[in-house]
């Protein structure tokens, strides 16, 4: 089955000396598609391999004595923080082999793809889904701003992205961005 949204050829009704924008705009979109479609399968890659260092040594053990403690806590409270303070030689393990983290590179999120960026949204999104009273999304994107230097264009498309994935809140309820 062909993914391209148009036939390749359309027939021309008849040929004039005025431009046919029909044929390239065809073309265009089903480039388009091809593109696309490049991108689900970067994205169902990284579904299939993410954080799967989290299943073996010596990441496990780290995880088994504190992912209990951690869905007791709410998200970047002091409590929170201290837990992965005990769990920094896991936590550097894993940022070291996931690239959706922003720790895995020199230079934060300035070096990571929109795949990373994605991949790191939809992380956070179900990482605040197993925190005390369901977390919130919302809360998580506003704190990861200042603790990754995000700027407030990043953090506004973070937002939006939430937003269109239905993760939404009444708007006086959204953090606003800073500069």
């Amino acid at each position: 089955m062909s993914l391209k949204p148009y036939p390749s050829q359309v027939p021309v009704k008849e040929k004039s000396a005025v431009y046919d924008s029909r044929q390239d705009t065809i073309d265009h979109i089903n480039r388009v598609s091809e593109l696309l479609e490049l991108c689900r399968v970067n994205l169902m890659n990284r579904a299939w391999i993410h954080d799967k260092s989290k299943l073996e040594s010596p990441e496990k053990e780290g995880f088994d004595a504190c992912v209990p403690k951690l869905k007791n806590l709410t998200y970047g409270s002091p409590e929170y923080l201290a837990c992965l303070k005990e769990m920094q030689p896991t936590l550097e393990h894993h940022y070291a082999c996931n690239s959706h983290h922003p720790e895995y590179w020199k230079n934060g999120i300035e070096d990571m793809s929109l795949f990373d960026i994605l991949e790191m949204l939809m992380d956070w999104k179900a990482a605040t889904e197993r925190m005390a009273n369901g977390g919130d999304i919302w809360k998580s994107i506003s704190f990861n701003q200042g603790r990754f230097a995000m700027q407030s264009q990043l953090m506004r498309i973070l937002q939006n992205t939430a937003k269109e994935m239905k993760w939404e809140k009444k708007e006086d309820e959204i953090p606003k961005t800073t500069t």
